[in-house]
């Protein structure tokens, strides 16, 4: 199950997305790693057992090594050191214990060392990503190595108990945890290839999500966001009590085809960018800004009233206007023109707002630009 849970992965490994790869390619080496060493246990009695027993057991605890190195790099973090000494330590000692004084309590007592420091170290990374991945594989994953990790150190203290000996065998009073150890440990690489599997699919689903809501150019919520997003809290404004306290202020660039004829398109990509940025960092609490289209943005405010909602669109304005455009060697005053319009009785739909707080911009236009208005 290991060797064939590794190959699948292998042969899934172009179909995952390149930042994906290195992790994948890191879980697969270590699901290899563990069947290779699970081989040489069970072929203990063909092969001289000392040497065989030190590598069975090295090639599993490196294989930890590859499965919490797969996790630091699927949450991009760099590889390090420290990751590769236990293992390393762990087949030193063992090489001791085993084949120099023979000491069984030993070779036990580092194996299950070795074992719980690398599994703790991927439970507590896993657990730390609590935040920015609530995908339940995730959670899976950590439960799984929880599990793993237990009867690992229940297995210490099992043996410990008997009062291991040099003379003491693990076929003798111990036989049943003999049996279940490989079978608890197995769980890794096979139940764990299935939940990293569909950690990557989880990613991969957020990412479409992302893209599918997001604008491409200036990370701003997309059209198709601001509408969801505006309905959302239109309804919630008409439905509340008291009602009201939704709106929302369209900005437009001033001039903005002059800067695409006179600075080429590529330059007017970053000018959208730079004004998203001025854009975004005005907006307070949940203010949502997004791109509409072009060079059109859309506020949503909440709790807005029409007594500050000139207010509110000067400090989008102020904020575009008061740091130049710079790229390079050119510096470019920019400004924008701003309709606001507050949710009335008379709206009955989010499209509704939109369509004054639009009339509201061709007016501050018609007045000369870089200026507010409010619709009536």
């Amino acid at each position: 199950m290991m060797l064939a849970n590794g190959g699948v992965l292998g042969l899934m490994h172009k179909d995952l997305p390149q930042p994906m790869r290195p992790a994948a390619a890191s879980w697969r080496i270590a699901t290899l790693l563990f069947a290779g060493g699970s081989i040489l246990f069970a072929a203990q009695g063909l092969n001289p057992p000392g040497y065989t027993l030190v590598l069975a057991n090295g090639l599993v605890m490196f294989g930890l090594t590859g499965y919490l190195r797969a996790l630091r790099q699927f949450y991009g973090l760099q590889d390090q050191l420290w990751v590769v000494v236990p293992a390393v330590l762990g087949t030193l000692a063992l090489f001791w214990l085993t084949l120099v004084s023979a000491d069984v309590g030993g070779r036990i007592l580092v194996v299950s060392a070795v074992w719980s420091v690398l599994m703790v170290a991927s439970i507590v990374l896993l657990i730390s990503q609590e935040r920015r991945d609530g995908a339940r594989s995730r959670r899976v994953m950590a439960a799984l190595f929880t599990a793993v990790a237990v009867f690992v150190m229940f297995r210490a203290g099992y043996y410990i108990a008997l009062g291991v000996n040099p003379a003491f065998s693990v076929l003798g009073a111990g036989a049943w945890m003999n049996v279940a150890t490989p079978m608890v440990a197995a769980t890794l690489p096979v139940i764990g290839t299935t939940a990293f599997l569909l950690m990557c699919s989880e990613r991969i689903r957020r990412q479409w999500e992302r893209a599918a809501s997001t604008d491409y150019l200036t990370g701003l919520p997309n059209r198709r966001t601001l509408v969801e997003m505006g309905e959302q809290r239109f309804d919630h404004a008409r439905t509340s009590a008291p009602a009201g306290g939704f709106a929302l202020a369209v900005v437009d660039i001033d001039h903005f085809k002059r800067i695409n004829d006179e600075h080429g398109h590529e330059m007017g990509d970053v000018a959208l960018k730079h004004v998203a940025a001025r854009l975004q960092s005005a907006c307070r609490g949940a203010e949502l800004p997004a791109r509409q289209g072009g060079e059109e943005f859309v506020v949503l405010f909440d709790h807005l009233t029409p007594q500050n909602a000139h207010a509110a669109g000067e400090r989008l304005r102020n904020a575009v206007a008061q740091m130049p455009f710079v790229a390079g060697e050119l510096v470019l005053p920019l400004t924008v023109s701003i309709g606001v319009a507050v949710l009335v009785q008379g709206d009955t739909s989010f499209d509704s707002v939109l369509r004054r707080a639009d009339e509201a911009l061709y007016a501050a236009k018609a007045a000369g630009r870089n200026r507010v208005e409010v619709a009536a």
